[in-house]
């Protein structure tokens, strides 16, 4: 099976280095001083006290590659269309495309039973472009819970997790999803295949709807934001919001809003990935964690108030930052 890692960062680069030290066929996609780091000293994964190094096959060149197995996608959700063409030499046939990104992916409403299904959603591909230029019958579903930061180029510090979650977005337990999950089970991950992978990924994004922007106006970490009466308030409102969302679209919770958040406090002291971004100066996932949720929303006729002030709020404040587009 040979896979392709596009968009190597911090937990790309952590699972390509599981992969390869299990014995996998995988290549990483990166660019600048981390690929130059990789090359000139391999992948420094610190982990648990651990440390490893591996040696990857790694290029910024996806045409020296080839056609693959799997293509799994660990860029930020926002930076996915305009990398299409970039993916296209390593799309064969049968090649699986594992969208192992935050928020609501691209392909959605593909083999959604029910009114809104092939509906393409404008604030995460914009024109359809991944929709049309990959296709939606390639996606694999992924939903990552691993905690990990690139201290320095070619070096990555693994903080927790080692679950991440595959899904077709038929429910069907096919044999490359099932693949896959072995290769991954056998890097040292807990890696099932889930029959309603859209439930999977709404748990996640539930928290990140809210905490991830209140984070970036207040600069608190997850402790801080849910022991605080007050926003922890302000986002119990805005993740019930976006629970309306997801329940008129058939998304099963499988603990209450609570239950949630007391999941998020026991999280600490962590700065949330929106954060890090606005303190770093990134492009942030705004929109496939919160504008999708509003766009769904109108969609399916739910209102989401106070998601949408906080939305108003986080954009504003990104703007003047230079993190997201006038």
């Amino acid at each position: 099976m040979k896979i392709c890692i596009f968009g190597a960062g911090a937990i790309g680069g952590l699972i390509g280095a599981r992969l390869a030290q299990a014995g996998s066929d995988v290549t990483l996609i990166a660019r600048g001083a981390h690929l130059a780091a990789m090359k000139r000293s391999g992948l420094r994964i610190l982990s648990g006290g651990d440390e490893a190094v591996v040696h990857p096959r790694c290029t910024d060149d996806p045409e020296e590659v080839g056609a693959q197995d799997h293509v799994i996608v660990t860029l930020k959700a926002h930076a996915g269309p305009a990398v299409v063409d970039s993916l296209q030499p390593l799309l064969g046939e049968g090649t699986a495309v594992v969208t192992a990104m935050n928020g609501i992916p691209w392909w959605y409403f593909y083999k959604l039973e029910g009114p809104w299904q092939d509906r393409r959603l404008e604030s995460v591909d914009p024109g359809g472009r991944q929709w049309d230029g990959i296709g939606p019958e390639r996606a694999i579903g992924c939903v990552l819970f691993q905690a990990c930061e690139m201290v320095e180029p070619g070096v990555i510090r693994h903080t927790y997790g080692d679950r991440l979650i595959l899904g077709e977005p038929d429910g069907r337990r096919s044999e490359r999803a099932l693949a896959l999950s072995k290769v991954l089970i056998a890097a040292g991950f807990r890696a099932p295949v889930r029959p309603r992978i859209r439930d999977e990924i709404w748990v996640k994004l539930w928290g990140n709807v809210a905490f991830n922007p209140v984070s970036v106006l207040t600069h608190g970490t997850l402790a801080a934001i849910a022991g605080d009466p007050g926003t922890r308030a302000l986002c119990r409102i805005i993740m019930l919001e976006a629970q309306a969302v997801a329940e008129k679209l058939g998304v099963q919770f499988p603990l209450d809003v609570d239950a949630r958040i007391e999941g998020t406090a026991e999280v600490g002291e962590h700065r949330t990935s929106m954060l890090q971004d606005l303190e770093r100066g990134r492009p942030m996932e705004i929109d496939p964690i919160v504008t999708v949720v509003q766009e769904m929303g109108r969609v399916v006729g739910v209102e989401t108030p106070c998601l949408d002030a906080i939305l108003a709020l986080v954009r504003q404040r990104a703007r003047e930052a230079g993190c997201y587009p006038a």
